[in-house]
């Protein structure tokens, strides 16, 4: 099976068209690619796997409706950012993404992370709090909870099964882009809820997103750096260097439904926050809860972003 054209008519597989514009910025080393569009306090939109920065196409345009600079990046290694050798620990990649920060040219962000890109919204917040405004992180519970809930929870580990299998050498990209990235629509569509998260034509514009080169071992790498230094002094390291609180306003969102992260393993990531920390629960929804209901998702976070004084 060939992938048709027309999922990324004019854009190639990453840039693809839309009212945002595309540019490149230099931070950490390394170049990001990023689609930006409004003027305003600044919002980072970080994607999770198995996607890129196109994951926040409903979310962009209304930020820069309601009044803010949204950026959404490709993190290190996927999408059009770099696809360096090495780098793809979180403390590293969450430099990466204060790096962008900075390169944009604003004193601080307020991040907004799904699944793996909220992972590193939560490390960033940590190591560099002065540059993180506010904290929304969706379908991703707090490092702690996730490294507790995966070793304790045989549920969780059972549900998060893909992040083991990573584990092995070079099987893993390579089932990852035969037939064309088929497993990424799989994926996609099994850890959605009972909306679909997008018709086939944009599973297409996933499916071929992954086969860019080097993408799909880079996508892997930082799993593989989860589980493999679980023992490792530095993995320790940064588990007792993630015991610092979060001291910015906090928005955790979730799909009821969602089977690779469970709601009890994301619930109770408040006790890492000494600040305002807002939990919702998305009925019905799975692990995309950006793009099976963008609406309900959109109007829960600008309404946040927005409120001046986010309460517990």
């Amino acid at each position: 099976m060939t992938l048709p054209e027309s999922s990324t008519a004019g854009g190639g597989p990453v840039r693809l068209d839309g009212p945002w514009t595309h540019r490149d910025v230099a931070a950490n080393g390394a170049r990001f690619h990023i689609a930006e569009m409004g003027e305003g306090p600044l919002v980072l939109l970080l994607h999770g796997f198995p996607q890129f920065w196109w994951t926040w196409r409903h979310q962009l345009p209304a930020l820069a409706e309601a009044g803010f600079r949204a950026v959404a990046m490709d993190l290190r290694g996927v999408g059009g950012s770099d696809r360096t050798p090495r780098g793809y620990d979180p403390a590293n990649l969450a430099l990466d993404i204060t790096g962008v920060v900075r390169s944009l040219g604003e004193p601080d962000a307020a991040l907004v992370g799904h699944d793996l890109g909220g992972y590193l919204a939560w490390t960033a917040a940590v190591m560099r709090p002065k540059l993180v405004r506010r904290l929304v992180v969706s379908s991703m519970p707090h490092p702690r909870r996730w490294r507790s809930a995966m070793l304790s929870d045989f549920s969780q580990s059972r549900a998060g099964s893909h992040v083991w299998g990573f584990q092995r050498p070079w099987l893993p990209e390579r089932r990852l882009v035969a037939d064309d990235a088929a497993l990424v629509g799989e994926l996609i569509r099994d850890w959605s809820g009972p909306r679909p998260v997008a018709d086939e034509e944009a599973i297409e514009t996933y499916r071929r997103a992954m086969l860019v080169p080097s993408t799909a071992h880079c996508s892997i790498e930082p799993y593989r750096w989860m589980v493999r230094s679980l023992a490792r002094p530095d993995g320790i390291q940064f588990n007792r260097r993630m015991k610092r609180p979060v001291r910015v306003p906090t928005l955790h969102l979730h799909g009821s439904l969602d089977p690779v992260m469970r709601t009890r393993s994301a619930a109770g990531s408040g006790e890492y926050v000494e600040a305002p920390y807002r939990w919702r629960l998305f009925d019905g929804l799975g692990h995309f809860p950006h793009e099976e209901d963008p609406a309900a998702f959109t109007a829960e976070l600008v309404n946040w972003l927005k409120d001046p004084e986010p309460d517990r």
